[in-house]
């Protein structure tokens, strides 16, 4: 039943393709929140750290680049958590291959909570 949806999402066109895509996106969204520790963590760390992003920022590109260092750790987290669901799927037998996958997902959400860290250290603190 779930791949007819997403047939039916392919093969859609204009206001239907994209009512689609909004109900996949929140199946993800909803997916992540009840399944991932880490996503709901960064999620509350971010939705805490917002507001200060707006109210810390004296311009509006100080105030894009903290919230959007936000946003980031969110997206590659989701991304994290979509390599490990296809490395699962695939066989919860060890394969090096399939650590690798995964430890470079890590990886990947590591380096960009580093960056949102230095992204704020630049932006708040006088250098």
């Amino acid at each position: 039943m779930e791949n007819m949806q997403h047939d039916k999402m392919r093969n859609g066109r204009g206001l239907r393709r994209l009512i689609m895509a909004g109900k996949s996106s929140l199946a993800g969204f909803n997916a992540a929140f009840r399944h991932e520790e880490a996503f709901r963590q960064e999620l509350l760390l971010s939705v805490a750290l917002f507001p200060a992003a707006l109210l810390l920022g004296e311009t509006g590109v100080e105030r894009a680049l903290l919230a959007g260092s936000l946003l980031l750790v969110l997206i590659v987290e989701l991304l994290n958590s979509a390599v490990e669901a296809v490395v699962d799927r695939v066989g919860l037998d060890y394969h090096p291959l399939s650590g690798q996958a995964k430890d470079m997902g890590s990886a990947a959400v590591f380096l960009v909570i580093v960056h949102a860290v230095v992204v704020w250290l630049f932006i708040l603190l006088p250098f």
